[in-house]
C-alpha cells in the first residue's frame, strides 16, 4: 500500500510597505493635458500563492486625505464634498475577487474598488510580482505594478465646469497606477 503525499502549496502573506508604495492617478485637464496626483498613504495585504498566483488575494486601502497634486488649492478642492469628500469617505479600497492570466500570460486582478462610498468592479493589469529579494535588514520583499482605467462619474465624482471655448475642465476617464512594495510576514 502506498500513500501519495498531497502536494504542498506555498502560500505566504505580505504587507504593503507604505514608505515604498504609491497610488497615482492621471486625468485630462481642460481637454489639453493630463494632471497627475498621488495618494501617499497606502496599506494592505497580499496573500500570495507562489505555485499558482491566480489563487492569490489582495486587499488595499488608501487614505483619501493623503492626496497630493503639488497644488494646495487643488488638493483642498479634491478633498472637499465636490470630489472625494474625505470627511465622509476617508478611504478608498480594493479587494480582489479573482486573479487570472490573459492570453499573454500577464496577471489581471479583478475586484471591488470603492471610491467616494461607491463600489464597482475594476480590473487591474498586473506587472509582477518581482522575484523576492532580501533588504539590508533581512526582510524579504517583492514588488508589483497594477493599472486600470475608470470613469470617475461611475463613483459619484461628477463635479465639473464648462469651458468658454467648449469642453469641460476635468476629464471623466481616470488612469490609476499602483506601484507597491511588499514585505513578507
Amino acid at each position: 500500500m502506498s500513500t501519495a503525499a498531497a502536494p504542498q502549496t506555498a502560500v505566504s502573506t505580505w504587507n504593503i510597505d507604505p514608505v515604498h508604495s504609491v497610488a497615482e492617478f492621471k486625468v485630462k485637464h481642460m481637454m489639453i493635458s493630463n494632471v497627475k496626483g498621488q495618494f501617499t498613504a497606502v496599506s494592505g495585504l497580499l496573500t500570495l500563492d507562489e505555485a499558482d498566483p491566480t489563487r492569490s488575494r489582495i486587499e488595499a486601502s488608501i487614505d483619501a486625505a493623503s492626496i497630493n497634486t503639488r497644488e494646495a488649492q487643488r488638493d483642498a478642492h479634491l478633498k472637499s464634498a465636490d470630489f472625494f469628500d474625505v470627511e465622509k469617505y476617508p478611504t478608498l479600497s480594493f479587494r480582489s475577487t479573482r486573479v487570472s492570466r490573459n492570453a499573454d500570460g500577464e496577471l489581471a486582478a479583478a475586484g471591488e474598488l470603492t471610491i467616494h462610498g461607491v463600489t464597482r468592479e475594476a480590473v487591474f493589469a498586473v506587472e509582477g510580482p518581482t522575484a523576492p529579494g532580501k533588504d539590508p535588514w533581512g526582510n524579504t520583499r517583492i514588488g508589483l505594478s497594477a493599472t486600470t482605467k475608470i470613469n470617475r462619474k461611475d463613483f459619484g465624482l461628477t463635479w465639473n465646469a464648462a469651458l468658454e471655448t467648449g469642453g469641460i475642465l476635468v476629464g471623466e476617464e481616470v488612469t490609476i497606477t499602483l506601484d507597491v512594495e511588499f514585505v513578507k510576514n
